[in-house]
């Protein structure tokens, strides 16, 4: 019988759901994003925009997308709202009466646009945008009429919030994104700040800041006042800058909950805090909470259906191949192989469970469940209708990775500490075997290798010190570990042959760079592995043995007729316990002829059969099946798959190819078919799981979070202080808002949600296409002004309108788009909407008359970044190139992981003749650390060669013994923290820019949620002899160097300059010596 929770556990749920959610009808909390007229309150609330007057009541729902709703904002006369809406799967501006009505969409392009504000005069609505920066780092204002039309970007190069003052002559903005939403306290470099900008002469004034230094941020001018949230004495509290006095004044005291998106009216503001919204009154200082009481449908609490294979977290064979299990979204399913019905195992919304493995008996199914608050380990007896056999557990919180034994009493796990476990399921008894000793990235590591066929042994390998795997053997009945390896060699997968003779593992000798995983320069190295086996008893030979023995021979073919007379009587030849002799075991090691290669996942099924995976060098989505016969001594491919499990009865396989899942009689591969996951589809209660998703993440953090002391924050409490918001939840984005809230009192960086989870709608953007270029308006048309170059043999660098058969010029009008003729009054953009990656034809000419127009196909990308970005790097090395005569490298550095590796050695090398370097990481986004780079910038010179013909080499050949200056910004950080760190540990040279970001904390995997969610909890720390440092800190540059929007506008990087400055300086004053070429040796003396 299939297990079905009993009428008790059903009514516990259904109490604990209606506990759960409690929304207050008349007071409602989580109305977030207000904003305010002389009449009316505009708001947020379940993801929908919402209407009410001044005072709270009447609300009144304006939109049903099904996307979210965001940014409202009154225009000056309070007859419309601008809003951000994803009506198209896009973020696009949308207008809409303040009384109702059909929004009006403004914007088209495909990137995301973010409305701020309207003109003081109400025509046309401020927004940002990245559709036109080169580094995803920052945004840029535009305005565009309430009534549609072309876009006008303005001068400010750079800004995030921004609000005009009420005579337009001046913009309060702020110029880079916050960090701080999950990151209380933060003080590191791009701690926010408020620029006012004068329209008139570009200049800007900081409001300013104490000491100990703030993150000012969200500016609303009210009058001659500057209104801001800041943090500068704690909590964020609504403070105010006064023009006239240059003062700043703090206007509210709230230390529990802090003040949240602000907005102005005409005499009034409104905030949100505590998930309420308040008014403030600048007459008489006075904040008021509003009463605001909504009833209404709320779509996403209601119980529904989802399906698809996404939802798929993990698999597992039955013994015979007739159903498998599946972790589907939390959900215990089964599913056949071939014919009949899913069947859901444990049907319990709000709770929980994953990693189901079927017993080899098949009477059992063992998963882990969070039922009670804390992962246990059940079993699933199909067999009656009780409950599972629920075992408490007491490793690091989380486990992974269920391993039966063979006869079906005992099971091996894994926790997130790297421990490696047995449970005797007689017992109860749980036994620690192993646990690693360095720390590897992942959710888990799997240590475990293969139960031996009597269970009594267990392989498995451990992490040294120096990063290798070692493999060992555990004996159950000593409660003892042996070594199989050396350490030496990097080896995994070791799993024993069922007839107890031999164990199988993969081991690399070259292993050593790849498996440092912190270091940059792994990054183009791959790990190669060799199949080796092991003879087990000192009296077996070795399978790879010269066969002389005609004895053995015979024997050998008796042992063949016993074996298939037990399979036509159906019987099982049972092999011996398992006995070792680990005398000279290391000798007994032999290789299996199989080329050393990308492997993985050893198994063997049956005696002699070893199957496992082979990848194709740098591809980790195309593997293939293979299996060694050690009797016929031959390797043969199996079939395409990534993933694979054989039944117990050695029979049938699971596999997993293409990210689809299917199921072979192994005999019969060809006839192999896709299992119907399709047909799986379980019923989710949004508010049975939100209450688990919210307890699950905080695990997250008080499990994997690197300091068990959690920075000195009550863990515990923060708990009980966030929870009651729960019950007011209306939608999954309010749930991940609340956690954020509660996840920021850690105060760390890198703390951020990897993924929100599944949302009840979902649907594609209608993608809009681009066509890399910048365009200016002239007679009244779109004109292309600049044409970004690209490398069109490179998919990600396709520039649409530089193609081979592309007739399009600079200077040349665009006339028409697929026939439909365009006009500046026009969003250019509305022309292309869901054209990306398509063919369109386009009208081009020299004039703006048409006259000697011409018809020209062209394909426009979805995204121009990586464009925009290639033409600012090589923009800058023309620039330096030219300013130095020649005399100094620059090279630019996006990150520490991929990219930056690959920037590095594209641009460092070809001008590694030079005599000195500029490095630039602003903007960089770190991963790894960066030895590769720091490494070559340290090169010292050795020797010279000289040759018959050419010039002679200097040895490094490709190093720079000259000055460096590294250029830093305010948002680089994390890898883009130590890389500046260690060049000035080093001594390497000058630092020029700004102080960086202060995020010097690692994120190496974490589990997911019901929903699919999953946060991170910063599991690594960076240290030195000083103690933790750089974190919240960021690293100071020798020489800081502002980037004024006055300077930058009129086309100057003063931070570039700068650093070419003193590059010369420095070449000046220390010119590289020169080598003098030697007289030739004369011979003899």
């Amino acid at each position: 019988m299939i297990y079905k929770a009993p009428s008790l556990l059903i009514f516990l749920l259904v109490s604990f759901t209606l506990s759960a959610q409690d929304i207050n009808k008349k007071d409602t909390r989580l109305l977030s994003k207000p904003a305010i007229s002389d009449s009316q309150i505009a708001f947020i609330y379940a993801e929908d925009l919402w209407v009410a007057n001044k005072d709270g009541s009447f609300p009144k729902r304006l939109t049903v997308d099904d996307g979210i709703e965001s940014n409202p904002v009154f225009s000056p006369d309070g007859s419309l709202i601008a809003f951000n809406a994803e009506y198209d799967g896009n973020t696009d501006v949308y207008v809409v009466s303040a009384d109702g009505g059909v929004p009006e969409r403004l914007s088209w392009h495909p990137g995301s646009d973010q409305v701020r504000g309207f003109t003081p005069d109400g025509s046309a609505v401020l927004f940002a945008s990245q559709r036109s920066v080169f580094t995803n780092r920052y945004m840029e204002l535009f305005e565009v009429s309430v009534s549609g039309g072309q876009v006008k970007q303005l001068d400010i190069p750079n800004a995030f919030w921004a609000d005009y003052s009420d005579d337009g002559r001046y913009i309060a903005y702020t110029p880079l994104y916050e960090v701080f939403n999950q990151w209380k306290y933060y003080r590191g470099g791009t701690a926010s700040r408020i620029w006012i900008y004068d329209t008139n002469d570009h200049s800007v004034t900081e409001i300013p800041k104490p000491e100990s230094g703030s993150n000012d941020t969200r500016p609303q001018w009210l009058g001659d006042k500057i209104y801001f949230r800041s943090d500068r004495n704690g909590e964020f509290n609504l403070y105010s800058y006064d023009m006239n006095s240059a003062e700043v004044a703090q206007h509210t005291n709230y230390e529990d909950f802090p003040v949240l998106d602000l907005s102005a009216g005409d005499n009034e503001i409104i905030f949100e805090q505590a998930g309420y919204l308040h008014t403030f009154n600048p007459t008489n200082n006075n904040a008021s909470r509003l009463q605001i009481g909504i009833a209404t449908d709320l779509l996403e609490l209601r119980p529904r259906f989802v399906k698809g294979d996404e939802y798929i977290r993990s698999a597992s064979i039955s013994p015979t191949g007739a159903r498998v299990v599946m972790d589907f979204r939390g959900e215990i399913v089964t599913l056949p192989g071939d014919k009949g019905d899913v069947v859901n195992v444990t049907a319990t919304p709000g709770i929980h469970e994953q990693d189901p493995v079927w017993s080899p008996n098949g009477k059992f199914i063992a998963y882990f469940s969070d039922e009670s608050g804390e992962y246990a380990l059940h079993v699933h007896d199909q067999s009656d209708e009780k409950q599972p056999q629920k075992f408490e557990l007491d490793g690091t919180g989380f486990y992974a990775y269920p391993k039966w034994s063979p006869d079906s009493k005992k099971i091996s796990f894994v926790d997130n500490g790297r421990n490696l476990y047995v449970l005797n399921t007689d017992s109860g008894r749980v036994t620690k075997v192993a646990q690693d000793k360095r720390y590897m990235p992942g959710v888990f590591r799997d240590l475990f290798g293969s139960w031996s066929h009597d269970s009594s042994w267990i392989s498995y390998t451990v992490v040294t010190e120096t990063s290798f795997e070692q493999a060992y053997v555990y004996s159950l009945s000593e409660n003892e570990s042996y070594p199989i390896s050396d350490g030496f060699s990097s080896v995994s997968s070791p799993v024993f042959d069922p007839s107890g003779k031999y164990l199988y593992m993969l081991a690399s000798t070259d292993a050593g760079p790849v498996v440092n995983w912190f270091d940059q320069s792994n990054q183009d190295m791959e790990m190669t592995s060799s199949i080796y086996l092991v003879t087990l008893q000192k009296d077996v030979e070795s399978p790879f043995a010269r066969e002389n023995d005609v004895e053995k021979i015979e024997q050998a073919e008796k042992e063949e007729e016993k074996k298939k007379k037990a399979e036509e009587e159906d019987k099982e030849i049972k092999a011996p316990d398992l006995k070792i002799d680990f005398s000279g075991i290391e000798s007994r090691i032999v290789d299996v002829p199989v080329p050393a290669g990308k492997y993985a996942s050893l198994s063997s099924p049956k005696e002699g059969n070893l199957y496992y995976l082979s990848f194709p060098p740098h591809e980790q989505d195309k593997g293939t099946l293979n299996m060694y016969d050690l009797k016929e001594r031959e390797n043969k491919e199996i079939m395409p798959a990534t993933a694979y499990e054989i039944s117990a009865n050695a029979k049938m396989i699971l596999y997993k190819a293409e990210d689809k899942w299917g199921i072979a009689e192994i005999e019969k591969i060809e006839e192999k078919h896709p299992l119907n996951t399709e047909d799986i589809q379980v019923k989710i209660d949004p508010i049975a799981e939100w209450p688990n998703i919210f307890n699950e993440a905080w695990r997250v953090n008080r499990d994997y979070f690197y300091d068990p002391g959690m920075h000195g924050v009550d863990w515990d409490e923060m708990k009980e202080k966030y929870k009651p918001f729960i019950g007011d939840v209306t939608s999954r984005g309010d749930l991940y808002r609340v956690m954020e809230w509660m996840f920021s009192e850690l105060g760390v960086g890198h703390h951020r949600f990897s993924s929100r989870g599944d949302r009840l709608h979902s649907k594609e953007s209608v993608k809009g296409g681009l066509l890399g270029a910048d365009y200016s308006i002239e007679n009244n048309r779109y004109r292309f002004k600049k044409i970004y170059g690209g490398l069109n043999w490179n998919p990600n660098l396709r520039s649409p309108l530089t193609e081979p058969g592309v007739d399009v010029q600079e200077g040349d009008y665009i006339l028409e788009v697929n026939g439909k003729e365009l006009k500046a009054e026009d969003n250019i953009y509305k022309f292309f909407e869901n054209t990306a990656g398509k063919i369109v034809m386009l009208t081009v000419g020299p004039n703006s008359n048409m006259k000697n127009s011409r018809k020209v196909k062209v394909t426009p990308i979805e995204n121009e970044g990586a464009l925009r970005n290639r033409d600012w790097v090589e923009g800058n090395i023309e620039k330096v190139h030219e300013a130095t005569d020649g005399k100094v490298a620059y090279v630019y550095v996006p990150n520490t992981a991929t990219a930056g590796h690959e920037y590095f050695k594209r641009y460092f090398f070809p001008q590694a003749n030079k005599q000195a370097i500029i490095v630039d990481e602003r903007f960089n986004g770190g991963g790894q650390l960066a030895d590769y780079v720091i490494d070559i910038l340290k090169k010292p010179e050795q020797a010279h060669w000289r040759f018959r013909y050419g010039k002679d080499l200097k040895s490094p050949s490709a190093s720079i013994q000259g000055p460096k200056v590294m250029i830093t910004d305010e948002t680089a950080g994390s890898g883009g923290d130590y890389l500046p760190w260690m060049f000035r540990k080093f001594d390497l040279g000058t630092i020029v820019g700004k102080t960086t970001w202060g995020g010097l904390v690692g994120v190496l995997g974490y589990p997911e949620f019901l929903d699919g969610g999953s946060v991170t909890a910063p599991n690594v720390a960076f240290y030195t002899e000083e103690g933790f440092k750089v974190e919240n800190e960021g690293v100071a540059p020798d020489v800081e160097v502002e980037q004024w929007p006055e300077e930058v506008i009129e086309g100057k990087d003063p931070q570039l300059e700068k650093a070419i400055e003193i590059v010369l300086k420095q070449l000046e004053e220390n010119p590289p010596g020169e080598v003098a070429s030697p007289v030739y040796p004369k011979k003899g003396n």
